[in-house]
């Protein structure tokens, strides 16, 4: 079965995104193959807030090369034509995804999302991209919630100081 993977970004202190949705702190090493890690992905599942980032900065989610859905009650599907609104029941489609076959899913960015898909159990791991730098507010990586237990599969530290750990989430929360 396909899993649902988050992986992102995230300073020392906890946060993947400044205190004005800035990610300008995330430095890029050089020595980190994209390609190879894209490439375990053919879907995307993200936020509102992410996708409408992303259309601010002038991108599209069409050169991620890869299915796009994104979890809104707010955005009309006839106006974005280029990914799937998911509107209502987000973890029982993403549970319905997951069972289709293809590659993994990658749940990029948003911490709404993130602890909604968490909490719901359809979370199987998460990637994390520790960047060297300590920026004392912003948009936190995890959302209150329940407590999860995580057990550790791998770690990596590159030249620049970015260090990656996965970890999968489960098998039941702490409640």
């Amino acid at each position: 079965m396909r899993q649902l993977v988050y992986s992102v970004a995230t300073s020392l202190d906890g946060f993947i995104a400044g205190p004005k949705g800035e990610y300008d702190w995330i430095i890029q090493d050089p020595t980190m193959e994209f390609g190879e890690i894209f490439g375990h992905f053919d879907t995307i599942v993200m936020g509102r807030n992410c996708y409408e980032f992303i259309l601010r900065e002038g991108r599209s989610p069409k050169e991620f090369g890869m299915r796009v859905f994104v979890a809104s009650t707010a955005l009309d599907p006839a106006q974005h034509r280029d990914v799937t609104i998911l509107n209502s029941n987000l973890a029982a489609t993403v549970a319905e995804l997951k069972r289709a076959s293809g590659k993994d899913i990658w749940l990029f960015g948003g911490g709404t999302t993130f602890r909604s898909l968490l909490d719901s159990g359809v979370v199987d791991r998460a990637e994390l991209s520790v960047i060297p730098v300590l920026l004392g507010g912003g948009v936190p990586l995890v959302r209150e919630g329940r407590r999860w237990p995580l057990q550790f599969k791998d770690s990596r530290t590159f030249p620049s100081g970015i260090v990656s750990l996965t970890y999968r989430v489960g098998p039941e929360p702490v409640i």
